[in-house]
């Protein structure tokens, strides 16, 4: 049957705003790779901001060929776990999907692996970020993601059979995406151990900042823009009319899920300002930009069921998260350079139960059933709405902690055991640009004394191969003609 003209400007209008949404999430692609090049130190930035590239060119390969599939994969026999069709995007585009969602759906899945990264920086082989980045992305994620996303999911309020009564409202992913992140990232920094330096004989914590503070504005301004994308995009579509209404729409609630998106942000970023101020003693600039992407990644999950108001508890909350877990990891000895499991993982789980107590049931048809008249829906439980909503929410976090602990906790392991994972002391001493990359990211680095180039990099680490060898010849022979003077040696070696 041939479509209306009215018919094929409302799909147009709807693909474009989709595809639009689809660029600034990519966007944000650049806004973490400018955030971990300048929180790390000078030596290792060339790394970081190659492995966001990796993220992005390996995460494209294993979600095309299998990750959008296990994601939204639906046929004949549908799975709850698991999606079964669409490998390679065999039979797209199809009535439910197109290639403007598959390329939506892809920028969130390459996010997923960049926060993963910020977690283990500064310490380990490019070939294992190759790995777990091809891993999680094409498989470890889009199962979560079926879960909550897909109609057939087991978690998804789109499914026939709802959890609870309710499913799991996560709108954007603060479960699906940056709690999936946040505890991959977890288990890399616990496998891998902190830096070297990073605590000092007594087990004190030995501060590590980033080199450059520009750098890190810069990225998370870039982050701010990409989430208008990253949550208003979470709509699919604009063009959607409420039912008696003349003047509301999808628009209408995607204007609204910008503003709380703002505001959340907003919020934790002015509280953690203050905050830390009377934590440390002066105004840091850098916990601000950390709270303020906190409050983001909190109301990411309900952020177009929620009033703006509700916004603000969110983001009030989220900094107090954040704040608390940092002092938390620091007294474990937990080294994440980036914050990152705090961030995305404490804050992710927090967005979680705070959509389980505020979401507005108003708001929640809006978002799941195009606002149609009659429709009921479990809500937030501070809201009047009972448990339901908030068991599904409880659910969904735990769940997502125990898959993602019981795929990538164990290929962390593996990549340990087989010595692909963290890098040599003296690697990590000199910097990974220079011992992994041929040169640093700069011209010349100010705090760096070490080899400019990787040439006398090389040159340094046979010269010390072969005083060792040294060493232990003249020791040999020492051990011949004189034992008890070669012990004397070796004890003062």
């Amino acid at each position: 049957m041939e479509l209306s003209w009215e018919s094929s400007v409302t799909d147009s209008i709807n693909a474009i705003y989709l595809l639009f949404s689809a660029y600034l999430v990519f966007v944000m692609q650049l806004g973490f790779a400018m955030l971990c090049a300048g929180s790390v130190r000078a030596k290792n930035a060339m790394n970081i901001m190659l492995t966001n590239v990796v993220d992005a060119v390996v995460g494209s390969l294993s979600y095309y060929l299998f990750g959008f599939a296990f994601a939204f994969g639906e046929g004949p026999n549908e799975n709850p776990f698991i999606g079964t069709s669409y490998f390679a995007l065999k039979d797209i585009p199809t009535s439910s999907y197109d290639y403007s969602f598959f390329l939506y759906q892809w920028a969130f899945a390459i996010a997923v692996a960049g926060i993963t990264s910020g977690s283990i920086a500064e310490r380990t082989q490019f070939s294992a970020y190759l790995i777990f980045s091809f891993f999680l992305s094409g498989f470890v994620y889009p199962i979560a993601a079926h879960w909550v996303w897909s109609s057939s999911g087991w978690l998804s309020p789109s499914s026939g059979s709802l959890l609870f009564g309710s499913g799991a409202i996560d709108f954007a992913g603060s479960g699906v995406v940056h709690l999936v992140g946040g505890v991959a990232g977890l288990w890399g920094s616990l496998v891998e151990g902190p830096r070297v330096g990073r605590f000092d004989a007594f087990g004190n914590p030995v501060a590590m900042r980033g080199h450059n503070a520009t750098l890190v504005v810069l990225g998370t301004f870039l982050l701010w823009f990409g989430w208008f994308g990253f949550n208003p995009g979470s709509f699919n579509k604009i063009l959607v009319p409420y039912p008696n209404t003349t003047n509301q729409g999808n628009w209408t609630a995607i204007g609204r899920t910008a503003v709380t998106t703002t505001l959340a942000g907003s919020t934790s970023g002015i509280v953690t300002l203050f905050s830390r101020r009377l934590l440390v003693g002066h105004w840091d600039g850098l916990d601000v930009c950390n709270g303020l992407l906190g409050g983001f990644v909190a109301i990411t999950s309900g952020c177009s069921v929620v009033e703006p108001w509700a916004a603000i508890v969110c983001g009030f909350f989220a900094a107090w998260v954040l704040i608390g877990l940092n002092i938390l990891a620091l007294k474990l000895k937990l080294d994440d350079p980036l914050e990152a499991a705090q961030l995305h993982g404490g804050c992710g789980a927090w967005g979680l139960i705070f959509t389980g107590l505020f979401a507005k049931e108003e708001f929640v048809v809006q978002a799941y059933d195009a606002g149609q008249i009659g429709v009921q829906r479990s809500y937030g439980l501070l809201m009047g709405g009972g448990w339901g909503l908030i068991g599904a929410q409880v659910v969904e976090l735990l769940v997502i902690l125990v898959w993602v602990s019981l795929t990538m906790g164990p290929l962390f392991y593996l990549l340990h055991w087989l010595r692909l994972l963290r890098i040599s002391p003296d690697e990590e001493v000199a910097g990974l640009d220079i011992s992994s990359h041929g040169g640093y990211a700069y011209t010349a680095p100010p705090e760096e004394t070490g080899p400019q180039f990787y040439a006398e990099y090389m040159r340094m680490q046979i010269n010390h191969s072969r005083q060792i060898q040294i060493i232990f010849l003249t020791l040999n022979c020492l051990q011949i003609c004189n034992p008890s003077l070669s012990f004397s040696v070796l004890c003062i070696l």
